[in-house]
């Protein structure tokens, strides 16, 4: 997150989650930083030490990563809040024809960082959209995303809220920034829930601004409601950290329908999914988070799923680049990570190591031939680069001399698709989606 100067100036996790400060350690400033040109390896620790067991990777060098990611790059999570409360709006067991039921939940938390003695609701409310096949004998799994233009758009039913706040201009329906029933199942083709349902899946979707208003307007957020002065420190939380703290509520969420017995949903498999500048949060948010069994991050690029590296010689009118992505979107990542816009080979890590943190966890990228500016060829290069993290649990990932397959999923806990395209997300990719889910999940 960027204070207004800076912007005009240019897995000690579990279910009760919190996420370790990364003031824990003291990392050495950007000047000290040896430049690396390769995508770093992710059993080296930052002292150069070589991490050779699983105990030493889960002890050592994965909370250490994610301490650097925080640090460097997104900015530190808020801490898990002390209270959450899920309330059911609205209940229609006869969605689809009666092949699912469709609920919408009014998720409400409290405010990160207040003291436990007195802690209070954030002004914030998480509306999640959740709905749950009916022919199932045995818990769902299910695939929890965030979306872009709110819970309305992904069916027509008139009793989806519509949100209040900002709302994207792309979004079909949206006056004035913001939404209106003109939206009302416009996005349908996204997000097919229909196939998702056939399959026996739940889906679980929220709005991101309900977390934090895509805009650089730095008080409309989370990040803003815990500091109204606005004086943000250098790796205090960017958007894309508050989104990922988002995704982690929803699976709050979830385990209180099931405590309640109000949905039957298997949350031991539960995948993330998300497109864009959404998929860059699904993967920090699998990464933080080790109740997010599988991760699906599509066409996420720079600061997702893409090297902050250039490999091959790139360019940024090639690729998206690290100063491109920060000069363009001020409020997505920490303000620490603006010193690396000239210089991304100085950074301690690279996204490979963000997709070791989920070790041994699933995580599929998803790519589209004609979005290069997306880096679909070093997205590729990153997952062949977390393999040997894999290989501690004994898993195969994915091979050194793997090569894109157009239209096939190819690798093992670790995979890649890539379809004929453009910049989106259709029902190809839910089928892909789909496909590799299924290849991990086991029969519950």
């Amino acid at each position: 997150m960027k204070s207004f100067l800076h912007y005009f100036a240019g897995m000690a996790l579990g279910l009760g989650l919190l996420i370790q400060s990364a003031s824990a350690q003291t990392f050495p400033p950007f000047a000290e930083l040896k430049p690396q040109n390769a995508l770093p390896d992710p059993l080296t620790m930052l002292s150069g030490s070589k991490v050779e067991t699983v105990r030493e990777w889960e002890t050592k060098r994965r909370p250490e990563l994610q301490q650097l990611f925080q640090h460097y790059m997104y900015g530190k999570l808020p801490a898990a809040p002390q209270m959450v409360d899920a309330k059911t709006l609205f209940t229609n067991a006869k969605f689809l024809d009666g092949k699912a039921t469709l609920r919408e939940l009014s998720v409400r938390f409290s405010l990160p960082g207040v003291k436990a003695n007195a802690p209070s609701w954030s002004k914030h409310t998480l509306h999640v959209l959740l709905i749950t096949p009916n022919d199932r004998l045995t818990p769902a799994p299910a695939f929890v995303t965030m979306n872009f233009c709110g819970n309305h758009s992904i069916v027509a039913d008139e009793q989806v809220k519509i949100p209040e706040n900002w709302v994207y201009k792309s979004c079909k329906g949206v006056e004035n920034d913001h939404a209106t029933a003109a939206g009302r199942g416009s996005q349908a083709d996204v997000w097919n829930v229909d196939l998702i349902i056939a399959k026996g899946y739940a889906f679980a979707s929220f709005y991101s601004g309900d977390i934090d208003p895509d805009t650089a307007d730095f008080g409309d957020g989370l990040a803003g409601e815990m500091k109204p002065d606005l004086q943000f420190a250098p790796d205090d939380p960017g958007a894309i950290a508050c989104w990922a703290w988002g995704y982690h509520r929803v699976i709050d969420a979830l385990e209180k329908q099931v405590a309640a017995k109000a949905a039957n949903l298997n949350l031991k498999q539960v995948a993330a999914v998300g497109h864009s500048r959404n998929g860059k949060t699904t993967l920090l948010a699998a990464a933080m988070d080790p109740r997010i069994a599988l991760a699906i991050p599509t066409q996420a690029g720079c600061g997702g799923t893409a090297p902050s590296r250039f490999l091959r010689g790139e360019s940024d009118k090639q690729v998206e680049s690290v100063k491109r992505i920060n000069t363009s979107f001020p409020h997505w990542f920490c303000d620490e990570f603006t010193s690396f816009n000239d210089d991304p080979m100085r950074l301690p890590f690279d996204q490979n190591c963000l997709v070791a943190i989920c070790a041994p966890r699933p995580v599929l990228f998803a790519n589209a031939v004609e979005d290069g500016w997306a880096n679909p060829d070093g997205q590729l290069e990153v997952l062949k680069a977390a393999a040997p993290v894999y290989a501690l649990y004994g898993k195969r990932g994915i091979d050194a001399n793997a090569k894109p397959e157009v239209d096939k999923v190819i690798g093992q806990e670790l995979g890649y698709f890539i379809r004929p395209g453009k910049h989106s997300m259709n029902r190809q990719d839910w089928e892909a989606f789909l496909q590799f889910a299924e290849k991990h999940f086991a029969p519950n």
